[in-house]
């Protein structure tokens, strides 16, 4: 990315725990903002809040991406990075989750990641430079009970990640991916809401506490700058070390 630009930054999930927290970074940096989410009220405040332009979007419809990322190229001449904060968390075993629901974790974690990877990508392709950063999770790569649906679309997103920056490193476009572990969010309040819920989770991460979401946020705001210029196709683990570390 030049310095002799402002860069544009495009968040999905923007009103989310991590996404807000992302857009904040972002913000902070002098960074031209576009917001999008699904819900009206909080998008708009939190576009007021920070100055940015909103748009509401249901990020699981691919056609509905591309004319987003449309807009914001036509409206701000260019986008240099884009980051994937939708998401959902379900939370049961296989033989218990229905078509639907799986469906639908699919839909909210993997497709919104996808729809993201194709419409950035042919804009930055033409500029020769942009960074796409995606959410993945711990459970991809840890078995985790009780995770299978979402541990299936979270290890779509890694592999969706490493393929398009082999893709899409040769014009320049960088494809990251964020593995965050238990992060305190609206999204996770059943399971950090309850003190015997955090208390299991605690003893599942190698550091004695939970993720917050501006731990996330800082690395996602470090994969969309160009401090993180040689970084492509990776999968970074923001999780206190359940990924990888199995604590006494």
């Amino acid at each position: 990315m030049s310095e002799s630009h402002t860069p544009v930054h495009l968040v999905l999930g923007a009103t989310g725990g991590i996404g807000r927290a992302l857009s904040h970074r972002l913000a902070a940096t002098g960074a031209r903002l576009v917001l999008a989410a699904r819900t009206e009220e909080p998008l708009r405040a939190l576009g007021d809040e920070l100055g940015a332009d909103v748009h509401m979007v249901d990020a699981t419809d691919v056609a509905a991406v591309e004319q987003l990322v449309r807009a914001v190229t036509s409206s701000h001449g260019r986008i240099d990075g884009a980051a994937n904060c939708v998401g959902s968390l379900l939370l049961k075993p296989a033989h218990l989750t229905s078509g639907a629901e799986f469906a639908t974790t699919i839909a909210q974690n993997l497709t919104s990641a996808f729809a993201l990877v194709r419409a950035a990508a042919r804009p930055m392709m033409d500029a020769g430079v942009g960074s796409i950063a995606l959410c993945s999770s711990a459970a991809a790569v840890t078995g985790l009970a009780n995770h299978e649906a979402i541990a299936a679309a979270k290890a779509g997103v890694a592999g969706l990640t490493r393929s398009a920056a082999a893709t899409y490193g040769a014009r320049g476009v960088r494809v990251n991916a964020v593995a965050p572990g238990l992060v305190r969010t609206p999204l996770t309040a059943r399971v950090t809401g309850n003190p015997a819920g955090e208390k299991a989770s605690l003893a599942m991460h190698a550091l004695p506490r939970l993720g917050e979401p501006d731990d996330v946020a800082y690395v996602l705001a470090w994969l969309l700058g160009s401090d993180s210029s040689w970084v492509t196709g990776q999968v970074i683990g923001v999780d206190g070390g359940l990924g990888t570390v199995r604590p006494r």
